[in-house]
């Protein structure tokens, strides 16, 4: 197994204003907190992107109407922006409002990375949310973080598979 990547763990320590915080040696994460939060306002998300190990970092941010802005996301060092149709706007918000999220994140998967060379998409939801998958053969996917990641790289420049 390999370790996570820099670029992916600079991302969300450069993001880690989005995280809440917890108090240390309470049991682990407040997971009913979490998921009480996550059903109750509207959210944003973060995709942070990067391909195998030397590839650069690409990151897709999305605030709760929807307008999105994408940092080097086909690779060209070009920022994006736009806007989701309201009715992706809308679907964003009820997945990501999911309480199921809470049961995907790295942590409680105790995720790790399997594949070298491959696309690695981390989504980061407030308050500190951090879910990862590759696109890597045989990898099962978190479920609804999948389809986040589906919607997002369908309606954005940013990518689905490597």
């Amino acid at each position: 197994m390999l370790p996570a990547s820099a670029g992916v763990l600079l991302a969300i320590a450069l993001t880690s204003c989005m995280v809440s915080s917890r108090a240390e040696g309470a049991g682990g994460p407040d997971l009913a907190g979490e998921a009480s939060t996550l059903a109750t306002e509207a959210r944003r998300v973060s995709l942070v992107q990067k391909l195998g190990v030397d590839g650069p970092v690409r990151t897709l941010y999305v605030d709760p109407s929807g307008r999105w802005t994408c940092q080097d996301c086909a690779g060209d060092g070009v920022e994006s922006n736009g806007t989701l149709k309201p009715d992706q706007t809308q679907r964003l918000q009820r997945l990501l409002a999911d309480p199921a999220l809470v049961g995907e994140t790295d942590e409680a998967r105790q995720y790790k990375q399997g594949c070298i060379d491959a696309l690695t998409s981390t989504l980061l939801i407030p308050p500190g949310l951090a879910i990862s998958s590759q696109d890597c053969p045989g990898e099962e996917k978190p479920p609804v973080a999948n389809k986040i990641l589906l919607l997002l790289t369908q309606a954005t420049p940013a990518e689905y598979q490597g």
